[in-house]
């Protein structure tokens, strides 16, 4: 059975993130946007899990997935997760990591708030600060459910990841250490793509996972992953393909460049550029003479081992997409992709063809039954194609993807 999974998302708990992020409302986005399976985000905040257990329900017993109470069917399926910021020092030098965790069950989500709450305060934000190393939350974890799977979140983020260029590894095992053979998985983050993650061989054994981590409805299933599911869909399914390496089709991406951390360079300054410019510059800002901020493409070359456009042997592939309300915005000449006309014109487009995803990815563009507006189908095969002007984010500011650069309308 194909499944859409978006493993990593927020809450409106977490800081900078939406007020309409509610399980209802995450609920009838993913069925907008075509998402089977759905993160609740923010398991370990007190307020939101209270919210899991009074409006979730498992689909069966013992599947590790939710539904709503109220919904209708269980399309729509919760895998409860988290994302943990962990703040320490390792081998002289501070480190911050963010780690996604799911959860097999409530059971087990909720013995690990106990303890986590015991030590740290879970309260303040849906992504808790906490000041213990990588490999000794892996251990808890562990000690509490065998089938907690716990995996490093936007891995390349110069910040907040296992390998930035701030405050990273250079290696899986010198952050996880002996609980480096309990991690099964990665998350490219916003600012990578699969290619690029294949130039570097320590890769290969992990499940390569691509989330939207969103801060907001819109944002759901910006990145996403498709996978090979037998029925009845459960947790230990889903664990057990990403553990083994099995049952993923391809991946569901952000054009890399419109990461906020793709391109070197300082925000403040205005100022951006390409590794190879940043090594001429030595890495320093040539406006305020201080450091770049080191971004995803840098610190990805200076530990790849292989060149551009190596595809390990039976990897899924992947399919770079810009969400529709993107598409429809510029194609109707409108900046804000919230406008009511952007708006109409999506749900008018869900109401007709089913989902967002199937749009972007399935539809027959061919077809002369459509009646979409022309300016949006073209919209859609260049976005397909790959055919954009993109001007690469850097330093925590997105980059500007434009559809319609060399538009012939």
């Amino acid at each position: 059975m194909r499944q859409i999974l978006d493993l990593h998302i927020h809450s409106c708990y977490s800081r900078a993130c939406s007020p309409k992020l509610t399980l209802k409302n995450i609920e009838a986005t993913c069925r907008a946007k075509g998402v089977d399976i759905i993160a609740t985000g923010d398991f370990t905040h007190p307020v939101w899990f209270k919210a899991i257990k009074t409006e979730l329900r498992e689909t069966f017993s013992g599947s590790g997935l939710y539904k709503l109470k109220t919904a209708v069917d269980d399309k729509i399926k919760f895998i409860l997760s988290t994302e943990v910021s962990l703040v320490y020092q390792d081998q002289g030098k501070c480190r911050r990591i963010h780690l996604v965790i799911h959860a097999p069950s409530i059971k087990a989500a909720e013995k690990l708030n106990k303890f986590l709450a015991k030590k740290y305060n879970i309260h303040s934000d849906g992504r808790p600060i906490l000041g213990m190393a990588a490999p000794e939350l892996v251990k808890i974890a562990l000690n509490i459910d065998a089938h907690f799977l716990i995996y490093p979140a936007h891995i390349w983020t110069p910040w907040f990841s296992v390998f930035g260029s701030q405050s990273g590894f250079d290696k899986l095992e010198d952050c996880f250490k002996e609980q480096t053979k309990n991690i099964f998985a990665y998350e490219t983050g916003l600012s990578s793509d699969p290619e690029m993650n294949w130039r570097w061989s320590a890769l290969d054994n992990l499940t390569l996972l691509s989330n939207s981590d969103a801060h907001s409805l819109e944002n759901i299933a910006r990145e996403a992953n498709v996978m090979e599911i037998s029925e009845p869909v459960s947790y230990q399914k889903i664990y057990n393909n990403i553990k083994n390496k099995r049952g993923m089709i391809e991946t569901i991406e952000f054009y890399p460049e419109e990461g906020t951390y793709h391109f070197d360079g300082h925000r403040t300054c205005q100022f951006s550029c390409a590794p190879s410019k940043s090594k001429k510059l030595k890495n320093i800002c040539p406006v305020c003479h201080k450091p770049l901020t080191i971004g995803v493409l840098s610190r990805l070359e200076e530990l790849a081992d292989r060149p551009s456009g190596y595809q390990p042997k039976n990897a899924p592939g992947f399919k770079k997409l810009v969400e529709l309300d993107k598409i429809i915005a510029e194609a109707l000449n409108i900046k804000n992709r919230q406008a009511l006309a952007v708006r109409k014109e999506y749900c008018s487009l869900i109401e007709r063809f089913g989902s967002e995803l199937y749009i972007l990815l399935e539809l027959d563009l061919k077809r002369k039954d459509l009646g979409i507006n022309k300016r949006i189908i073209q919209g859609i095969k260049r976005v397909r194609a790959g055919k954009l002007a993109i001007t690469p984010g850097f330093d925590g500011q997105y980059g500007e993807i434009k559809i319609f650069a060399e538009d012939n309308f």
